[in-house]
């Protein structure tokens, strides 16, 4: 047990260092980098505790994995997200019980956690704070997940894998599950007076999310880029307040259609919502809403039916011959062969080679 400790301690630390020293480092970067070295320390105060002491003293780090989770994830899908000073009271938790740790000294051992003693209260306000954090922090970030990933296809033209933070969504799922099941571990060892399994499964599960996180976490770009038009309208919360009336949106939807058709913008790869958005001097929410409510596409099925039609063309031309259909695709906007044939299946009942060969 005390190796998984220290090879936690060092992929923690080494993780948080690789993040760190990004060539680009964004809000999440910074968010994750401060979770891991976190996790180090821990890790490493654990660890010199059982050296020193011979007693495993309760980890803290659930009190550091909620809020941090929660935070993290805002600042990947929340494009107003900023780091503030008033934000440290998320580690108040984690602080508190770090120094309960050593004050009471706090056991994870089943049969020493529920003795009745004078420190009884102190470990009970520990297990119920943390159910609590549990259920609130993590609940809010599967929902910032969540709603992310439902509203991908209004922001960008073309998604890809660290658009979508699926690893983010599976790490939130599997931590709570983990929970769940250590409980569970944790009351069927007491049981049978054998704690040494429950102490293999916390730290192995310990040690595969941190090194999940860092992984993943040096991979993970950011998502929405933030705007640098200051001149854009203020986006109303929901269509039932808009302040759009019905000749507004008809002028949205010709400039919208005008752009397209003269400018062709959807041949750019890395066409999004914001970019359209800043060209046209017009609030993302504005155009959202009239893709939807009038046009009756989202953004991704807006641009993407262009980039079909265009590849169409393309596939049909003789002159092309010579290009591979994946060539044309990439040509025409799309920025994956998987994309690619999805998309143009999806709106053709085809794929780009039986399109072909039915109209040649």
């Amino acid at each position: 047990m005390d190796t998984l400790i220290w090879v936690a301690f060092s992929i923690s630390l080494f993780a948080g260092i690789l993040i760190v020293t990004k060539k680009q480092l964004y809000v999440s970067d910074k968010l994750l980098s401060a979770l891991l070295f976190l996790l180090a320390i821990d890790y490493a105060n654990i660890g010199i505790t059982a050296l020193s002491y011979d007693f495993n003293i309760i980890s803290s780090s659930f009190f550091l994995f909620n809020p941090a989770f929660y935070l993290y994830s805002r600042s990947l899908t929340n494009t107003k997200f900023q780091l503030k000073i008033f934000q440290l009271i998320h580690l108040l938790p984690y602080l508190f019980f770090e120094f309960a740790n050593h004050y009471f000294i706090l056991s994870f051992k089943v049969d020493l956690f529920f003795i009745a003693d004078n420190n009884l209260w102190i470990r009970l306000l520990f297990a119920l704070s943390f159910i609590v954090s549990l259920i609130i922090y993590n609940t809010l970030s599967i929902i910032a997940v969540h709603k992310h990933r439902m509203n991908l296809k209004n922001e960008f033209s073309n998604i890809e894998n660290n658009q979508k933070l699926s690893w983010l969504l599976f790490i939130v799922i599997l931590y709570t599950v983990y929970v769940l099941t250590a409980t569970l571990l944790g009351l069927f060892n007491f049981m049978n007076n054998d704690f040494e399994t429950s102490n293999i499964y916390n730290y192995s599960v310990g040690l595969f999310i941190a090194f999940t996180l860092g992984f993943y976490g040096i991979r993970q770009d950011e998502i929405y880029k933030k705007t640098q038009n200051i001149n854009l309208q203020k986006e109303d919360k929901r269509y039932k307040n808009s302040i759009l009336n019905n000749k507004k949106k008809d002028e949205i939807k010709n400039s919208l259609l005008a752009y397209f058709n003269e400018q062709k913008p959807y041949f750019n790869s890395e066409l999004n919502m914001l970019t359209l958005s800043e060209e046209l001097n017009i609030s993302k929410h504005q155009l959202t809403e009239v893709l939807n409510t009038v046009i009756g596409k989202n953004f991704f099925q807006f641009v993407n039916e262009y980039r079909v039609n265009a590849v169409k063309k393309k596939l049909l031309d003789p002159s092309n011959d010579n290009y591979s259909i994946e060539a044309i695709g990439y040509d025409c906007g799309f920025s994956s062969k998987s994309s690619f044939f999805s998309v143009f299946k999806i709106q053709t009942g085809e794929t780009p080679l039986q399109f072909k060969n039915s109209n040649v």
